[in-house]
């Protein structure tokens, strides 16, 4: 769950008890970043690499980048700038939602060492039994991305960095 200053701000009323009249409600703490840091996005692993021989490849926070609300790290800085060129190309489908939940309706978690590359586009599943699913009726990518944006809507939008 993300905390906003002026959610924190309500949650230190609630925890400090009411504020007496004339006093003022009492403020976020001052050592608060200026921006929510951002979410690691692949549990660390590096985008590109999964379309590359051998990747996926861990990511290192020298070649971080935010985009999408999100931290990307990248094994290395050719890597990023690739990434930085076109994320839409090389971040996740579905949010890097399991695709296999999207059909069932359902947001689901996915593990980004269980993967395929389809037709182009990255996704991620569950566990491997999801994944072979896919694999056996890449079809069923398509009607998951047909469902996606009903479900998108149900999420609460991660707080957008300014790049």
């Amino acid at each position: 769950m993300w905390l906003t200053r002026r959610k924190l701000g309500l949650l230190a009323l609630l925890t400090c008890g009411p504020v007496p009249a004339g006093a003022q409600a009492p403020t976020p703490p001052a050592q608060l970043p200026a921006e929510l840091p951002a979410t690691l996005a692949l549990r660390g692993f590096d985008a590109v690499s999964y379309f590359l021989p051998g990747g996926p490849r861990p990511g290192a926070e020298r070649f971080e980048l935010a985009w999408g609300g999100r931290a990307w790290r990248f094994a290395s800085a050719g890597n990023r700038a690739a990434f930085a060129a076109g994320p839409g190309f090389y971040a996740p489908r579905l949010d890097g939602n399991d695709p296999v939940g999207v059909l069932d309706g359902r947001i689901v978690d996915a593990d980004p060492l269980v993967f395929a590359v389809l037709g182009g586009r990255l996704y991620l599943f569950r566990d491997a039994e999801r994944r072979a699913r896919l694999v056996a009726d890449p079809g069923l990518a398509d009607r998951a991305e047909a469902r996606w944006p009903a479900l998108a809507r149900l999420i609460e939008p991660l707080p957008r960095s300014p790049n």
